[in-house]
């Protein structure tokens, strides 16, 4: 008998597959193996993919993968399919706002066509509010911005919830910024298992081990995923790196120069736009940081 369902865990080649949700039921879930046909093709069945199930056994749910559904995105690191959006969160405090990191994110984010939410948690440490600095900068832009503080309060996650129906989404940001005491505070139960932050260096230690989809409800799921603080966007070209940060679209067409870098040239639509206040100029500057680590990487390369 087959079936088409979802893989929403992953662990040394096992694979957790739910069947859709059928009238008076919840979802089947069946324990399955992939056919030797997939390696040898060169294509590895991960968790968001779809796939078409041949059952073995109905009753202690075992089945087979006989094919992968066309994905819509795929992500190599962490392995990930058919997100449609990710939730960046952020740390107002302990650890600090890792803003590099996160544009390096959006960037990524870009580049597959995913959709990007910011959420700043841990806002009720933040006593200072520099929070609301970094909400105004990313809303500008264009970006959804939602301020929580998941380990003390629901603040926030009805409006997280919104964002969330209809999609599959992954949580990422560094260790210790609360993804997974959000993703439990979702859920309202210790679903996860929460990162401790080290008292001392105040960085977070990676607990996270396996990834995996939880469903809020049918056709929503939720992703924990290790992996995503070592983002790696060598993926995309230097000379293309500016595609990707949307604030900076309308004003490449006023550089005079085309191919301009907007690192050394003078007359450059993006440099001007920083001093007309359109572009926030820490962004800027974390542009070129990444613009530089990507030139790097590239000339390591012809060597």
């Amino acid at each position: 008998m087959l079936e088409t369902g979802i893989i929403v865990e992953n662990i040394s080649n096992l694979y957790k597959v739910k069947l859709p949700n059928k009238p008076g039921t919840s979802g089947k879930i069946f324990d399955a193996t992939a056919r030797g046909k997939f390696k040898k093709n060169e294509i590895i069945p991960v968790v968001g993919d779809k796939v078409i199930l041949n059952i073995i056994d109905d009753i202690n749910n075992k089945a087979v993968i006989e094919e992968i559904k066309k994905r819509d995105v795929y992500i190599k690191r962490p392995k990930l399919a058919n997100l449609t959006q990710i939730v960046f969160v952020v740390s107002s405090k302990n650890p600090k706002p890792d803003l590099l990191m996160l544009d390096k994110q959006l960037v990524f984010a870009e580049f597959l066509g995913i959709k990007s939410i910011i959420v700043l948690n841990k806002i009720d440490l933040d006593k200072k509010q520099h929070f609301k600095q970094i909400k105004k900068v990313y809303k500008k832009i264009g970006y959804d911005v939602i301020e929580t503080e998941a380990k003390n309060s629901e603040t926030g996650i009805e409006e997280l919830m919104k964002f969330l129906k209809g999609n599959i989404s992954a949580f990422s940001g560094n260790s210790g910024v609360g993804k997974s005491t959000l993703i439990n505070r979702i859920f309202n139960k210790n679903i996860t298992l929460e990162g401790e932050v080290s008292k001392r260096n105040k960085r977070g230690k990676n607990t996270t081990t396996a990834i995996k989809l939880y469903e809020i409800k049918e056709n929503s799921y939720i992703a924990d995923t290790p992996g995503f603080s070592t983002f790696d966007i060598s993926e995309i070209q230097s000379n293309n790196l500016d595609k990707y940060f949307k604030e900076f679209k309308q004003n490449i067409p006023n550089c005079e120069f085309v191919g301009c870098t907007h690192i050394k040239e003078e007359k450059c639509g993006i440099k001007q736009a920083i001093k007309e206040g359109k572009i926030d100029k820490n962004r800027y500057n974390r542009f070129c940081k990444i613009y530089e680590e990507l030139k790097q990487k590239e000339e390591h390369k012809k060597w």
